[in-house]
């Protein structure tokens, strides 16, 4: 413990004599913050009068991933993208004004995967891990569990509700969190024909991609990776001809996109597969979109071609613009999903570059929508084994090191450290001294405490953000399940609709909510 405060003290003094300040001058003075604070409580309490709109338009943001040390991490690199010291920094997310946590365990996992969590937040039942758009009646990987228990989605509510809907991911289309939109399917790996077992087949069960268009065959915006699953096998992929990977992978010999091209004929549809086309197109031309940017996922933001892959942002603004055309409004999932992958890698930097990204994608969506009538929620599948700490210094780089040398092994170490994964390396028996490698480099491998090949997610609660209609629905801890119930009664959706069809109209809301707190109060007093 002497050598460990001393080291802080040493740190504090280089510092110091070096002439950097520490902080910002005006925070030495009580009346900044003071002043700051003053300022948030006149906003918070502007949130007394709550916003009881019925939601024309919904969104959801989902951040694969990010849990909430994520989240902090996110907010002090994008302040130091700008210049700042990071800590002070606003995320877009921070600024909704309700927030609350949701649990995240599977029906069968205390900590959860990212198919069983996204047949929560979507489809409103909680489920086992593994299994899309299923009850937790049905068991991973046996086809013959899936009849009889399959679950809708939030995104086929609003399209049985007459609004457009649309999903944008970074990952592939078909990947665990957007699947569970409109697939049932007892395992997250059949991508296509070509991942399942043959059995499968003979059971009748249907792959992931070939559901994404037979499902619910309107979807009218569908952007991100997967196209080597919609191809037949071997076919060379249109952007990698050369590379045996890219190429088709069913075995039925379907092309799914020549049979959704087919399908929209006359009806202002467009298949897009790199950024010049998508970005060329006029969204009041366009009633139907299908982007396949990569064979396979996204790749990272930090390694986005900038001249032929579009960007998270520059989806979410066409998708928008096209699916707000509805007067009947619309539904969007966004996924931030390649935040997980990083953290899977344990390469940090990438993943907090997607959560930065994602962040401005949010931003640019609140640019083309309005408060009033759009519900906004951004929350996560689940979190990870990740963290930083050792007692850094305002403004220190979130890639850095800490200001110290542990006090057991005298090595050095950074901030940014995970619980297991990839990054543990022992040198000649001993942890590797990491001032001797680069490690702000872009695929750097935080150390890990226990060697695994991936890194392993996270148990605990992850953030809810919300703004807009109804959105102080979203408040305390629910379960993760909660989520598209809430979504789906402010939009008037779903099983939620007798307090929007007996009342018609916005105040329609407001007699059944004080009806609810009025029985709530008398229950209260019962009990």
């Amino acid at each position: 413990m002497k050598v460990t405060s001393l080291l802080i003290i040493c740190s504090c003094m280089i510092s110091g004599i070096s002439g950097k300040p520490q902080f910002p001058e005006q925070e030495k003075d009580p009346q900044f913050w003071n002043t700051w604070a003053q300022q948030t409580l006149k906003e918070a309490l502007t949130q007394q009068k709550l916003n009881q709109n019925i939601a024309k338009n919904i969104i959801l943001f989902l951040g694969d991933g990010m849990g909430i040390p994520t989240v902090t991490a996110a907010r002090i690199l994008k302040g130091q993208l700008n210049g700042q010291s990071g800590e002070e920094t606003q995320l877009e997310m921070d600024k909704f004004p309700f927030v609350s946590l949701a649990k995240t365990y599977n029906t069968n996992a205390q900590v959860p995967d990212s198919a069983g969590t996204a047949t929560a937040y979507l489809c409103g039942v909680k489920a086992n891990e593994g299994t899309v758009g299923v009850s937790a009646a049905a068991v991973r990987s046996q086809c013959n569990t899936t009849q009889g228990n399959e679950v809708t989605s939030i995104l086929k509510w609003a399209k049985d509700a007459g609004k457009s809907v649309g999903i944008v991911t970074t990952t592939r289309v078909n990947h665990a969190t957007p699947s569970a939109s409109y697939a049932h399917c007892v395992d997250r790996d059949w991508y296509s024909d070509g991942e399942m077992p043959p059995e499968a087949l003979q059971a009748g069960c249907k792959d992931i991609a070939r559901q994404l268009f037979e499902n619910i065959p309107n979807i009218d915006v569908i952007m991100g990776g997967g196209r080597k699953y919609m191809f037949p096998k071997n076919q060379s992929d249109v952007e990698y001809p050369n590379i045996l990977k890219h190429s088709g992978t069913r075995k039925d010999g379907r092309n799914l996109v020549e049979e959704w091209i087919a399908k929209k004929k006359n009806k202002k549809a467009h298949y897009v597969w790199n950024k010049k086309q998508v970005l060329s197109l006029n969204p009041n031309n366009v009633d139907y979109l299908l982007g396949l940017f990569e064979p396979g996922d996204l790749t990272y933001d930090l390694e986005r071609n900038t001249e032929t892959d579009p960007s998270l942002t520059e989806m979410v603004e066409v998708a928008i613009k096209i699916l707000r055309k509805n007067p009947n409004g619309f539904y969007l999932l966004v996924e931030g999903g390649r935040i997980d992958h990083g953290h899977h890698e344990g390469k940090a930097k990438q993943a907090l570059h997607e959560a930065v990204e994602m962040d401005r994608a949010i931003g640019r969506a609140h640019l083309l929508t309005s408060i009033h009538d759009t519900l906004t929620v951004v929350t996560a599948d689940h979190s990870h084994m990740f963290n930083f700490g050792g007692y850094t210094l305002r403004g220190n780089t979130i890639f850095g090191l800490a200001p110290m040398l542990s006090d057991v092994d005298q090595k050095p170490f950074t901030s940014i450290l995970y619980g297991n994964g990839p990054g543990y390396k022992l040198v000649s028996g001993v942890r590797e001294n990491v001032s001797a490698i680069d490690y702000q480099e872009n695929n750097y491998q935080a150390q890990a405490a226990v060697p695994l090949s991936m890194e392993t997610h996270g148990g605990e609660d992850v953030a809810v953000f919300a703004k807009g209609p109804l959105a102080h629905l979203l408040h305390g801890v629910h379960e993760q399940n909660y989520i598209p119930h809430v979504m789906a009664y402010a939009a008037c959706i779903g099983q939620n609709r007798e307090h929007c069809i007996s009342h018609g109209g916005a105040d329609g809301l407001k007699p059944v909510l004080s009806s609810i707190a009025a029985l709530l109060t008398v229950t209260r007093f019962l009990c």
